[in-house]
């Protein structure tokens, strides 16, 4: 490695931390073995609707199986995690029939796209800069730097490279685990044509525990490091369009957007420190939000309210009828007269979601509602 080559990777590592990432890692661009069970999932149809996952180059192989395919030019990956925890109760804490639950990460007043994003373009200029100062010396810098930012959004299997930079992990849940940090961690990578000096990987340290495995209500971790987004809560409340399968109602309970129960019974996570980002600090009214205020929301506060904010995602629709399976799911007779009149909705995505919680809401294996309702 170049003493050029070898100072640039540190100098990298440093502005992610002066940035505000708690972790920072540099992978090689390999085709690594967990890259290829990507093509067995696609194809057995994990993937559900989001058909984004399947997209393929120029040679019809799928992007996210090769970013040495997808991206050749790309020599070395840059990996940063930043927290996103805080010092509230985790869901499986929570008791409140009466409210929903909306994922840990929607919390804060800004998408956690643009506040990686954002910190992600300030390492990337600094990488840029240097280059430039040294590519006035006799060496590989010389050549023209290429490099790409991606949070979320682009054609890279963002856990993999960040096992390899050394930043954690793949858990039999499939996030990404820290043996500091826990899972609460958003990943921003900076694919660069450098080839910078390389971490070593994190090592598996899930051992024997299936907690995760064991609490998730939908029995969407088929087995361990095996996610069926099909019936996964997460995927079901946020990317799923339409009517939410029936089979899987009961098992959404009362989230609302996202899921938390996989991390929230996770060991790694019984000491995970509370992060000190300002964009991610919670939002008191999206801490158990009401499921009448989300049932009932109107598209002018649904733009008011989330304008910023990844819940975005779901859509007033999905939002509003996820609320109406948790409301289904409360065991709350208070729930029937309001129910009652959203089974008239213009939406009728809404009005089914409502007549089904009626349903449940009537069915005797509610002992709540057995006990608040007159024989």
């Amino acid at each position: 490695m170049l003493p050029q080559i070898s100072h640039i990777s540190a100098l990298v590592k440093q502005s992610a931390h002066d940035a505000g990432f708690e972790l920072s890692g540099i992978a090689p661009v390999e085709d690594f073995p967990e890259l290829s069970y990507f093509p067995q999932w696609i194809a057995a149809g994990h993937a559900a609707e989001m058909k984004y996952m399947e997209s393929k180059d120029r040679n019809g192989k799928l992007k996210r199986a090769s970013l040495k395919s997808t991206f050749p030019w790309a020599r070395s990956v840059i990996v940063c995690a930043i927290n996103y925890n805080t010092a509230h109760p985790y869901s499986t804490e929570e008791r409140n029939p009466q409210n929903g639950w909306i994922a840990r990460y929607a919390w804060g007043s800004e998408d956690y796209h643009n506040a990686v994003m954002r910190r992600l373009r300030t390492v990337e200029s600094r990488l840029l800069q240097e280059h430039r100062i040294a590519s006035g010396e006799s060496c590989e810098c010389g050549r023209e730097l290429q490099t790409r930012c991606y949070v979320d959004t682009g054609p890279v299997v963002e856990r993999v490279y960040a096992k390899y930079a050394g930043i954690g992990w793949t858990g039999k849940n499939t996030c990404l685990l820290n043996q500091k940090m826990g899972s609460w961690l958003f990943l921003g990578v900076i694919l660069t044509s450098l080839e910078l000096a390389p971490d070593l990987p994190a090592a598996d340290r899930c051992g024997t525990c299936t907690r995760c495995i064991d609490a998730c209500p939908t029995d969407a971790l088929i087995a361990p490091y095996k996610l069926d987004s099909n019936k996964c809560i997460s995927y079901l409340t946020i990317e799923k369009r339409g009517d939410i399968p029936e089979e899987m109602r009961a098992g959404i309970g009362r989230q609302v957007f996202g899921c938390d129960i996989c991390q929230d019974v996770c060991p790694w996570n019984r000491k995970a420190p509370a992060s000190s980002a300002q964009e991610f600090q919670p939002h008191a009214e999206l801490v158990n939000p009401a499921l009448e205020w989300l049932a009932e929301i109107s598209e002018e506060d649904f733009r008011e309210k989330f304008r910023t904010s990844a819940i975005r995602r779901s859509k007033r629709s999905g939002l509003r009828r996820n609320a109406l399976i948790a409301m289904g799911n409360s065991g709350e007779a208070r729930f029937l007269t309001k129910l009652q009149r959203l089974t008239n909705d213009e939406d009728p995505v809404v009005a089914k979601a409502a007549r089904w919680a009626i349903s449940q809401l009537k069915n005797d294996k509610h002992p709540e509602f057995r006990q608040s309702t007159p024989c």
